[in-house]
């Protein structure tokens, strides 16, 4: 069933409507939209945050850890009274807080080939929260199959990296295009190779971001490059890569 504007709607989001490349046809996009978060640590919790604000009317967090009090400096859905609770049934708690309209579905389970193949096909867009490449590769591997589009964001020390999929294009690359072998989960180990709070959540904030462009169709997309940032001394920059042809993206 199709969600309309109501009079509690248009000032909710009456910031974002008053802007031209939204108005009231974009938000009741917004309204309309599936997203499926997969990981609610220091990427997913501003992905769930932020979008649950802006009006996204489905959203998917699949996550099956615990909040620890490591946890609480990045991870800005939780505080120390949620230590030992399992981080999906907080995430749904503060999120229908924010924004009761918003119908939140939880997952509490480890994202594999057998449940992505049957919650995935729910979700028009797909963002990777995750803090490893195996789950990485796993969610490039059923977006492709189910044309699905893909905000993926990796976080380490004060870096970030991000890259969006739409895999109903046959001219988008995926994610072994540009990593071509499976790079190891070191890189990501927030327990041995540190983080920084700030460097998680506005690169969360830019996978909301990329998925709000995704849903309205505006802006330049970043398919087909890495949008690379260092916080430590303020450098970004996209790099373009190509789609290869030896890869099983190509022949999809």
């Amino acid at each position: 069933m199709k969600k309309n504007l109501n009079k509690n709607s248009l000032i909710r989001y009456s910031r974002q409507i008053i802007l031209k490349n939204i108005g009231t046809i974009g938000q009741k996009k917004i309204l309309n939209s599936k997203v499926l978060i997969v990981g609610a640590g220091g990427l997913g919790c501003p992905v769930a945050d932020l979008l649950t604000r802006s009006g996204v009317g489905k959203i998917g967090v699949i996550d099956y850890d615990k909040v620890s009090l490591s946890n609480i400096h990045r991870q800005t859905l939780y505080t120390k009274k949620d230590v030992g609770k399992y981080k999906v049934d907080v995430v749904k708690k503060k999120l229908n807080l924010i924004n009761k309209e918003v119908k939140i579905n939880i997952y509490n389970k480890k994202a594999n080939e057998k449940n992505l193949n049957n919650i995935i096909n729910e979700y028009d867009i797909i963002v990777d929260g995750s803090d490893n490449f195996q789950t990485k590769f796993l969610l490039n591997k059923f977006s492709l199959k189910f044309k699905k589009k893909l905000i993926v964001g990796a976080i380490s020390k004060f870096d970030g990296h991000v890259f969006t999929f739409d895999f109903n294009s046959k001219k988008s690359s995926c994610l072994k295009c540009f990593y071509q072998s499976e790079p190891s989960d070191e890189i990501l180990n927030c327990e041995s190779e540190g983080i920084l709070g700030t460097t998680a959540n506005i690169v969360g904030a830019i996978q909301g971001n990329e998925v709000l462009k995704k849903i309205l169709n505006i802006g330049r997309s970043l398919e087909s490059n890495i949008l690379i940032l260092d916080f430590l001394n303020l450098n970004f920059r996209k790099v373009l890569f190509k789609k290869r042809k030896s890869c099983t993206c190509s022949n999809s």
